[in-house]
């Protein structure tokens, strides 16, 4: 009896340590989780003002020959994949990844960012162009590196678009994966928008629409890049928080069962001692 007891205390200061674990990470991840959504937002206004800018030429200008706009028969496109390094996020990364393989075609090329991602796809027979690319802590000229390399394979014709997988957050319980097509812009969605946005005036260029457009989409692709990379780490935070919480709160059930076991154990055992005392006084 007294082994049995021995070995359910050892137990609970096994789980009673990996709680103290997942208690520092959930800490860190919550607050990781706040300094990611501040960058977030920041980033979502620039974003936001380059697609406004854009709408406004659009509607506000004749543009021909932008090659950004040039709608082509989509046989090879390209999805710029973004995923974490690191685990211990519940299903985070293998839902995205798995919503992905159920869209994709494993023969069209794929460009990685998150190790994570890239094993996962690589393991499955994706064809990926490029290393493995860490995903923690990226800059906005780390992350544009990437979309550089895809932008120079949309103009020389090696692929007809450029799609993103990341995941959207919605906030800090919510996140979906999600696929969006960031090349090329198409102009009847931009003008619906933009006559939505009534941002209809009369303005001059200088130099043309087309001109400033060639120069801006660019621009535009990689900030929205960066922002959909930082949606996807603000996720990978918020799930992790999530994840470790969860785990906290299971260790906490499994010590009470513990404690209550080991209570039971130790009950039973002086009721044994008292019994055999008692039998023993019976016996003189």
């Amino acid at each position: 009896m007294a082994t049995g007891k021995q070995a359910i205390k050892r137990r609970i200061r096994s789980v009673e340590a990996t709680k103290k674990i997942t208690q520092a990470m959930e800490l860190i991840s919550t607050s990781k989780l706040k300094k990611q959504k501040a960058k977030m937002e920041q980033n979502r206004e620039y974003a936001r003002t380059m697609h406004h800018m854009i709408q406004q030429i659009l509607a506000n200008s004749r543009v021909d020959d932008v090659e950004w706009l040039k709608e082509r028969e989509d046989t090879r496109p390209l999805t710029i994949v973004f995923t974490s390094d690191l685990g211990l996020c519940g299903g985070y990364n293998t839902n995205m990844l798995r919503y992905f393989r159920s869209q994709a075609n494993p023969q069209h090329p794929v460009l990685t960012i998150g190790m994570k991602g890239y094993h996962w796809l690589n393991n499955r027979k994706f064809n990926i162009l490029n290393d493995i690319h860490p995903s923690d802590d990226l800059s906005f000229l780390e992350v544009s590196n990437v979309v550089n390399e895809a932008l120079s394979m949309y103009l020389a014709d090696e692929i007809t678009s450029i799609n993103i997988l990341y995941t959207k957050f919605v906030n800090s319980v919510s996140f979906e994966p999600s696929i969006i097509k960031i090349l090329p812009v198409v102009k009847s969605d931009v003008l619906q928008q933009a006559e939505e946005s009534s941002v209809f005036v009369d303005t001059i260029f200088e130099p043309s629409g087309a001109a400033i457009l060639n120069q801006m989409i660019p621009m535009y692709v990689r900030s929205l890049s960066f922002s959909c990379w930082l949606e996807t780490k603000t996720s990978e935070q918020a799930s992790r928080r999530m994840a470790m919480e969860s785990a906290t709160d299971n260790a906490e059930e499994i010590i009470d069962k513990l404690v209550l076991q080991y209570n039971q154990s130790r009950q039973a055992a002086i009721t044994q001692e008292i019994s055999e005392i008692v039998a023993g006084a019976d016996a003189l």
